[in-house]
């Protein structure tokens, strides 16, 4: 379901064959009347909200609203000027453009359904994931996908090369028509310099989807004009690091043109603060090992050498990105972002929906919710989003079958290992430390033994987790533990919770989800951490600041040998991000960007893996792991009068990881045969 001249030597000649069709593909809202329908969705959901939350999130609603007739210019070749002075001549007309650009950019990027139907968690450690839906995450995890085949089928959601050039055109094309044509402002009274902030988002989008463009695919073209009929087409790639330069400085130029931060109907627009995200995530990645001193297996980069040379002014320039976030002001020069950390919700309130009511069994406090939720937590925190991925249909999917649900990605041991106890002596480690079985951990009874990081109650259900006043049972009944991932039930024997409001089912009504964000303040707090201890080592600043995330979710903090051991520090900064960013489209990339699948010391684990207890294990893609329950008279878990002891067990659902291409999605054969100065990423 991909237009049928789609290539970037042939970008110019591209119509959008899809958003004409009479018919809505099933792959996702890509036609005009799919647009339409969702905008209308937004409008009666947000009819439906109190007012305080309705005046905050009504922009992003405006955001996401139908196309205008002037959108058609885009589908024309730019040599036919029929309607162009029409549309670049009306301030409105411009405004349209700009809002399906926020539409593209947005669908392009979504953490819940970034797959069409399936977060990018089920093709990482973190889920295992079912066969419903064409089984989009299994197809990758199985490797069939390829240059000539294809990515599988019906999961594309603009976020493969072909939609990002094509949203990248219509950036291009809004910026030079309004500079050829010398667009007037927003004529209503009290909107002056509207077109300067629309010009600086579509610099932004320009920038963001280039951002996207590496990050999957790695070297890419920094288109920075629009393509005519007769342009010499011998587009090669760029380095990465020349790519990520252009989306800073493209950020740069954004952030002189956009406000300091907006409320009301206008919150969730691009601001000051989501351009200064937008560099340090590029400035990040380029310090990372895949682009900053590793070594890829039979690496065909054109620009290799410059990868395999470590420099550490990347992670000083990371470093200092980053800090600009946490120091972003708003509108009135106050601090920009903040924890969302009501005092109020404190270690003692587990209410759920029913605002008083504990029935999570003194898990989940209500702060940890919440904080999906509350529209001070996303506004305090959340520096770049989407709203609403998905919703109800959302929840079905992600329900075990004994409430109706299907359960299309399930947490794997890989994923709750990581999550630390908290030792007696009040700080937090792993539970694979060499102190965790004398601080009294068993991995018989692994959840309530010693007491777990909270979000981990939080995030996952397990055997004897209660949630809604009701026990979950994996030993028998429907949501038994399954040796098949063709089963609705779950094969690791875990359940997803992260992001339910605590105690919703199917019976009350509507579910909305907000989230979760693309970009969260922790990302960045993460980022400028990692890069301080790069650069000179661990600091009491970074220690404050990595346990301020922990402290808001009751965690306990890091212990005190951390400030004296960077590598310490580096193995609990990389633990919180994959806890503390579990299921918001991290992982894929992180492992890739860290080069774990070739890191020595999971090779070793790998290497000396003969089963299921030979744990921790290898961060490789390769391994998949659950827990089931094993009745035993003496053991420590009660469910339905019967007593368990749980054992590990291998979740055989076939992944693979080949290096080097599996770092890198391929570039479709056609892309390269309209483009033959293009090179196939490595290993493809």
């Amino acid at each position: 379901d991909r237009s049928p001249s789609r290539g970037l030597g042939d970008v110019y000649k591209r119509q959008t064959w899809i958003l004409k069709r009479k018919k809505a593909p099933v792959t996702g809202i890509r036609s005009r009347e799919s647009i339409i329908l969702v905008s209308k969705l937004h409008i009666n959901y947000l009819n439906l909200l109190k007012m305080k939350l309705q005046k905050s999130i009504i922009g992003i609603g405006v955001l996401l609203l139908s196309l205008s007739s002037c959108d058609d210019f885009l589908d024309r070749m730019p040599d036919d000027k029929k309607n162009e002075v029409d549309v670049f001549t009306r301030y409105e007309q411009v405004d349209n453009l700009v809002t399906d650009l926020y539409a593209r950019a947005k669908f392009a990027n979504r953490p819940l359904i970034f797959m069409n139907h399936f977060g990018s968690a089920g093709l990482t450690d973190e889920c295992t994931a079912s066969s419903h839906e064409q089984a989009i995450p299994h197809q990758f995890n199985i490797g069939n996908y390829g240059p000539s085949q294809g990515m599988p089928n019906n999961s594309s959601c603009g976020q493969y090369w072909w939609d990002l050039y094509n949203g990248i055109r219509r950036a291009n094309i809004i910026l030079e028509g309004v500079k050829k044509y010398n667009t007037p402002d927003n004529p209503k009274d009290g909107r002056e310099g509207d077109l300067e902030r629309r010009l600086g988002e579509t610099l932004f989008f320009r920038a963001y989807l280039h951002y996207l463009v590496i990050r999957a695919y790695g070297e890419g073209v920094y288109m920075d004009h629009v393509v005519v009929p007769g342009e010499d087409m011998a587009y090669v790639k760029e380095s990465f690091h020349s790519m990520v330069e252009k989306i800073c400085a493209d950020a740069d130029a954004a952030y002189e043109k956009v406000d300091a931060s907006y409320g009301g109907e206008y919150f969730g627009r691009v601001d000051k603060g989501a351009c200064l995200g937008l560099k340090a995530i590029v400035r990040w990645m380029a310090a990372t090992p895949l682009w900053n001193g590793g070594t890829l297996p039979n690496d065909t980069r054109a620009f290799k050498d410059e990868y395999t040379t470590y420099d550490p002014k990347r992670w000083e320039a990371a470093r200092d990105a980053a800090k600009d976030v946490l120091e972003a002001k708003d509108v009135n020069g106050a601090i920009r972002y903040k924890l969302y950390a009501p005092a109020a919700m404190d270690a003692d309130d587990f209410k759920d929906v029913d605002g008083n009511a504990n029935t999570n069994n003194g898990k989940v406090q209500e702060r940890l919710w919440q904080m999906f939720y509350n529209m001070d937590a996303i506004q305090q925190e959340w520096v770049w989003f989407t709203t609403r991925d998905k919703d109800t249909g959302w929840s079905g999917d992600v329900l075990p079958p004994s409430q109706n649900g299907h359960a299309r990605q399930r947490p794997l041991q890989e994923q709750v290992d990581e999550y630390e106890y908290i030792s007696p002596d009040g700080y937090g480690y792993p539970i694979y430390d060499s102190r965790a079985k004398i601080d009294g951990y068993d991995d018989e009874n692994p959840y309530e033994s010693v007491k777990r990081d909270p979000r981990f109650y939080r995030d996952i259900r397990y055997h004897g987790s209660w949630y809604g006043g009701k026990q979950l049972n994996t030993a028998e009944g429907k949501d038994a533990v399954s040796s098949s991932y063709l089963e609705a039930s779950s094969h690791s024997g875990y359940y997803l919770r992260k992001l339910f409001k605590d105690g919703w089912d199917r019976n009350k009504g509507g579910h909305v989800i907000n989230g979760p964000a693309i970009w969260r303040l922790p990302t960045f707090i993460y980022i400028y951490a990692e890069a301080v201890n790069k650069v000179s080592g661990p600091t009491q600043e970074i220690y404050d600041l990595v346990n301020s995330v922990r402290e808001r979710s009751f965690m306990a903090p890091m212990p005190p040998a951390v400030l004296t051991d960077a590598n310490l520090m580096q193995e609990y900064i990389q633990r919180e991000r994959r806890v503390e960013l579990f299921y918001e489209n991290w992982r894929y990339w992180a492992t890739r960007l860290y080069m774990e699948s070739d890191d020595p010391i999971e090779l070793a684990k790998e290497k000396n893996y003969i089963g299921p207890e030979s744990w921790p294990y290898a961060k490789s893609q390769r391994c998949s792991h659950g827990m089931k329950p094993v009745e035993d008279p003496n053991g420590k878990i009660e469910v339905d009068g019967k007593r368990y002891k749980m054992k590990r067990i291998a979740v055989n659902d076939g992944r693979v990881f080949y290096s080097p291409r599996s770092y890198f999605w391929p570039i479709m054969q056609d892309e390269l045969s309209r483009t033959p100065t293009l090179i196939q990423n490595p290993g493809w």
